[in-house]
């Protein structure tokens, strides 16, 4: 399968997953910015493939990215270009666009066996107030799901990317 392949609507997306949970799959789903791919992204992306045998990125879309308040010049990549980097990462089975301020919606419409986050979340957090709250996380549960944080590569993101990019 190409990479362009991957990439697809939330709709088809459902339907592809209700294929391969039929034919005894394990779906992983996580979801994030992706804006500047660095080797956090991919070492935390490579670990979560490992809890299943299919993994679903879900990525904000360029306005919901604004709508995060990361920063004027957020997202740096488009949607598209983000889209594609992922999708060619051997390991990542899918990735969908959305373009909610949540992943709520497509979580509920995939219903994925795992869900997981970086370890800057909490998977026993139930108050969805708390920023370490993982969206999705009881309806994972109650589905007779998983969720799963993985640690976090100390000295990636993106923001501190950008902060050294500005100040070289």
């Amino acid at each position: 399968m190409s990479f362009n392949e991957k990439i697809v609507s939330l709709s088809i997306g459902h339907q592809t997953i209700t294929n391969w949970k039929e034919k005894g799959e394990t779906v992983v789903f996580t979801n994030g910015c992706f804006d500047i791919l660095h080797v956090g992204h991919v070492s935390y992306l490579s670990q979560a493939a490992k809890l299943g045998s299919k993994l679903i990125v879900g990525i904000n879309s360029d306005q919901s990215v604004k709508r995060l308040e990361k920063g004027s010049n957020r997202p740096i990549n488009t949607q598209d270009s983000r889209a594609i980097l992922l999708a060619a990462l051997e390991f990542i089975d899918m990735v969908i666009v959305f373009d909610t301020d949540t992943p709520l919606e497509m979580i509920e419409s995939l219903n994925p066996n795992v869900l997981v986050k970086g370890g800057d979340y909490d998977a026993l957090e139930t108050d969805p107030d708390s920023k370490k709250y993982i969206v999705g996380s009881s309806y994972v549960l109650k589905n007779g799901g998983k969720v799963s944080t993985i640690d976090l590569v100390d000295g990636f993101s993106t923001t501190s990317i950008i902060d050294k990019m500005k100040n070289d």
